[in-house]
Parts: C-alpha cells; sequence; structure tokens
C-alpha cells in the first residue's frame, strides 16, 4: 500500500431509509477488514432518512469503491458513494 493510502482521507457518504441498524450495518464491513474509522457522523434529515459520513484513512480508493459497492447492496441504503 502506497504511503499516499495511508495519509489521505476519503469520505463515505450513505444515505438510508429510517432504519435503526443502518449505522451498524455500514460499520461492520469496516469491522470485517479491521479497520477504524477516524471519524463517524449519522443524523436524522427531515425527509426521514438517515445520513451517514464516514472518513477513513488508510484504506486504497480501489478498495474504498469495493466497501461502497458492498454497502450500496444493503437494502434499506437509498445511496452510497465517496469521495476525496
Amino acid at each position: 500500500m502506497s504511503s499516499t493510502a495511508h495519509t489521505q482521507v476519503l469520505h463515505l457518504r450513505v444515505a438510508a431509509e429510517a432504519d435503526p441498524g443502518v449505522v451498524a450495518r455500514v460499520l461492520e464491513r469496516f469491522q470485517n477488514l479491521n479497520l477504524i474509522p477516524r471519524r463517524v457522523v449519522a443524523e436524522w434529515a427531515s425527509n426521514d432518512q438517515l445520513h451517514m459520513q464516514v472518513d477513513i484513512a488508510g484504506v486504497t480508493e480501489e478498495r474504498l469503491s469495493v466497501i461502497t459497492a458492498k454497502i450500496g447492496q444493503v437494502p434499506t441504503i437509498l445511496s452510497a458513494y465517496w469521495h476525496r
């Protein structure tokens, strides 16, 4: 893994249905890979959706793309994407 992957912070954004288990389902993807996010923010929106941001370092963009795709397969997830 390059030194850039260790220092670069990538941001995952998730919008989901109002389901109390969504936070755990998103974070378990990182737990399974023994990764600890730098920051996790989750908040209810006025449209009864849950919005999350997970800031993560130590992963490549390719790996985060795979994680994001798997999160997007969860039935209660409306959208999932990442950015720098």
